[in-house]
């Protein structure tokens, strides 16, 4: 390449550096190589620095050397080291022409620096480059589990023969024989449960065999299966409607010897019109007897305690900022007892602060945490820690339109009709209102109705809003993480100060979050609609970033109460006179949103509201099919207990609680109620979450101690990205899940202390990255 006056300066510039350090850059290179040197070129210069030139050259060169070490990693197995740690290797180099052991020698101190950073101990650190590898879906070898080992030794500078490396490979070995050995022996149960049932199924016989079977006549069969005598097994929906009875033949066959004490009673049976208890039929029991034992089907009456209570039900509704909670807050201070039910952990702490506030001390209750205030007889918890059996004078439920959730609507379904309180107070927006009272039908509790308006006037903006438009006060809904990242890049873009608010943030960076927000510190507020329920914000404008969200089934548009619930935040009562909600430009219509805000409440498609077994419906059916098998227990409760068509209710989807009792087959040693309680514990299966759980159990059943995750490596939060964001995001879901089986399993599960004090530290690190207004553009990215 040689100098020619008539080109570019920076043309000019290349080929005078080309010839000093001999150094070119290849063809597909110089384009971007010329743009940087036109950039670093003094005005009316026609050279730069050798130094600068080979800066320019390394910079180029980055994006390469990144895949080369990436797929270099990759191959050797070494899929512990990050990306991260590759651009930050590379950024060091100052040769151009770096091959691959220059690029190796680069990474080596990074990834070594990085592995110490994870944990004090070589151990700690091991444990936990394999948990965030399992958040991610990536298991080790064995081939692979060796290399960590080796550059977890080299990192900590453990001489050679050090027994940790010789006790933690025999180990992972044991943990992972378990693990297969677990796997297969789940495999195998499951098939024999399945088989066992499809078997007892297969062997039904239509009414038609009744009479032959049980040697009577075809009507004394019908009087008896009306008196509860004969327990029909299966009913089947045929088409054009007809329902199609099945028997089992050996329950009949056992029946034989009744018939003369049942002929002789003729039809006069106990309360109800027959036995309150079905027969004892063995093992192979009817799945009617099943849904007797489980009384789904009769799902009021297994609240014992509030039954006997002469309850009295008041239903609060209204949109978002009409008060609803005020009335019924006072009443629960009033009282000498109480109860505050609420979605969100977050929301229990605030329902405790606001009794706090009314001079009354409560304790409180969520799946991870217990505050126990000695003398207080009121109780602020979440709707799944309802306690059935302390009856309070005052209790309130709040957010009872959760009752159309199929996750967990039936945990509102249990605490509106189990809360043993004489006043019940139950809150919610108008949607509910049908499905509150279908309940206090079911449970014979008398039902009265206040509904509210909202305190400021909402209205829909007549025009879409550009990005660069929004300012302070100002809200942006998106309905994924990625996308509120993105938009609160955007807006960082623009000199906009943010706070952000999405799902996967505990319930603490979500408050501190929305304080920032509300007390100028952040301009605009980015948030999924994880707004919509328990934070107190002060926002203007509600601006939708999409109109559609991908609701775990299918994309759809929002509905109705989804805009009214979320758009409803905007115009905080005392502060800003009007709300108004509006749509991003580019992202949908204003017409819309007018149209959804000026909606009646949706009319449900079905008033049966969700119910789901708890433990005590899990042992008693278990007791009566003569099965330790959690797995087995669901499945026949999923058969049995509740026909699709039953008028009154509906069973839930309880797919993750399915998942876990089949991951749990393989484990020996757990009863029947710690299957459960692990069952329910509280995991997300995008993170492998049910992978982790059932090698806790495993600990468990062999009596060992599961130790609290750490922290891993933070680094300084002005340098964390994304990666690293949500790296601790999924350590913080590993900590609740640990902390919610610690209550439990004390232990088990020790150090709770060491957990909560990790938990803060996470939480702390989250919410410095967060509040971090900019970037410092990384030089390895161009």
């Amino acid at each position: 390449m040689t100098s020619d006056s008539s080109a570019s300066p920076a043309r000019q510039a290349l080929a005078c550096a080309v010839a000093r350090t001999t150094i070119a850059p290849e063809a597909k290179e110089e384009h971007e190589v010329l743009r940087r040197l036109a950039r670093n070129l003094e005005p009316g210069a026609h050279e730069v620095p050798d130094e600068t030139y080979l800066q320019v050259l390394c910079q180029v060169r980055r994006k390469r050397w990144i895949s080369r070490l990436l797929d270099k990693t990759r191959r050797s197995g070494r899929i512990w080291i990050s990306r991260e740690e590759i651009e930050e290797a590379v950024s060091g180099i100052t040769d151009p022409q770096a091959g691959d052991q220059e690029l190796e020698r680069a990474l080596a101190p990074v990834a070594e620096s990085r592995l110490r950073g994870y944990a004090a101990t070589p151990r700690a650190v091991f444990e936990t480059v394999q948990a965030d590898l399992v958040d991610t879906g990536r298991v080790l070898s064995p081939d692979q589990t060796d290399l960590l080992l080796m550059a977890i030794a080299v990192a900590f500078g453990l001489p050679e023969g050090d027994p940790f490396l010789e006790t933690a490979r025999r180990e992972e070995a044991r943990r992972q024989q378990t693990a297969s050995k677990i796997e297969q022996t789940a495999r195998q149960k499951r098939d024999k449960e399945e088989a066992q049932l499809r078997e007892w199924e297969e062997s039904l016989v239509p009414f038609a065999e009744v009479p032959r079977l049980l040697r009577c006549s075809q009507r004394e069969a019908l009087r008896w299966i009306a008196e509860n005598r004969l327990p029909v097994a299966r009913k089947v929906r045929e088409a054009g409607g007809r329902e199609k009875w099945e028997f089992d033949p050996a329950a009949l066959v056992a029946l034989r010897g009744k018939l003369g004490e049942w002929r002789k009673d003729n039809g006069r049976g106990t309360e109800f019109g027959g036995p309150k208890t079905a027969p004892d039929m063995g093992r192979k029991v009817a799945n009617s007897v099943i849904a007797r034992v489980a009384a789904l089907d009769r799902y009021a009456a297994h609240f014992r305690t509030a039954r006997a209570l002469n309850r009295q039900i008041t239903l609060v509704t209204g949109p978002t900022n009409s008060g609803k909670s005020y009335t019924a807050l006072n009443a629960l201070a009033q009282a000498e007892s109480g109860l505050a039910l609420a979605p969100l952990r977050l929301l229990a702490h605030e329902f405790r602060e606001a009794l706090a506030s009314r001079g009354v001390e409560a304790s409180l209750s969520t799946g991870e945490e217990r505050i126990v205030v000695p003398g207080s007889k009121h109780l602020a918890a979440t709707v799944e820690m309802c306690p059935f059996y302390s009856p309070v004078d005052v209790a309130v439920i709040d957010e009872a339109q959760m009752l159309f959730d199929t996750d967990r609507g039936a945990a509102w379904t249990a605490a509106i009709m189990g809360a043993p309180a004489r006043h019940l107070y139950v809150l919610g927006a108008p949607d509910c209102i049908p499905m509150v009272r279908r309940i206090a039908e079911l449970c014979g509790d008398p039902l009265d109705e206040i509904s509210l308006e909202r305190k400021s006037p909402l209205r829909a903006a007549s025009h879409p809003v550009r990005l660069a438009d929004l300012g302070s006060g100002d809200a942006l809904i998106a309905f994924s993480r990625r996308e509120v990242l993105d938009l609160r890049a955007a807006l960082l873009q623009h000199g906009k100060r943010v706070a952000v608010v999405y799902g996967a943030l505990s319930p603490e960076v979500r408050r501190a979050e929305a304080q920032r927000f509300n007390d100028g510190e952040a301009d605009i507020l980015v948030a999924t609609d994880a707004i919509g329920m328990g934070l107190n914000l002060s926002i203007k404008r509600v601006v939708f970033a999409a109109l559609k969200k991908y609701d775990g089934r299918q994309t759809r548009d929002l509905t109705v109460q989804e805009v009214k619930q979320i758009g409803g935040r905007a115009g905080r009562f005392g502060k800003h006179e009007t709300g108004i909600v509006a749509v991003l430009a580019g992202a949908g219509s204003p017409t819309f949103i007018r149209r959804q805000l000026e909606a009646d409440p949706e009319q449900p498609d079905d008033l049966r509201p969700y119910v789901q077994p708890d433990a005590d419906i899990v042992k008693a059916v278990a007791a009566e099919i003569g099965s330790q098998s959690l797995y087995g227990v669901l499945s026949r409760i999923h058969r049995a207990v509740l026909r699709k068509d039953d008028p009154n209710y509906r069973l839930s989807d309880m797919e993750q609680a399915f998942a876990i009792a089949s991951a749990l087959e393989g484990v020996e040693g757990l009863d029947l109620t710690t299957r459960w309680s692990y069952a329910m514990c509280p995991v997300d299966d995008r993170d492998n979450g049910i992978r982790r759980l059932v090698g806790w159990a495993a600990d468990h059943a062999a009596g060992r101690r599961v130790l609290p995750p750490g922290t891993g490596r933070l680094p300084a939060s002005e340098r964390a990205g994304r990666e690293e964001l949500e790296r601790a995001e999924k350590r913080h879901k590993r900590l609740v899940a640990w902390r919610w089986l610690a209550l439990r399993f004390p232990e088990i599960y020790p150090d709770r202390e060491e957990a909560e004090d990790t938990t803060r530290r996470l939480n702390d690190w989250i919410e410095s990255v967060l509040r971090q207004q900019s970037r410092t553009r990384r030089s390895t990215r161009f």
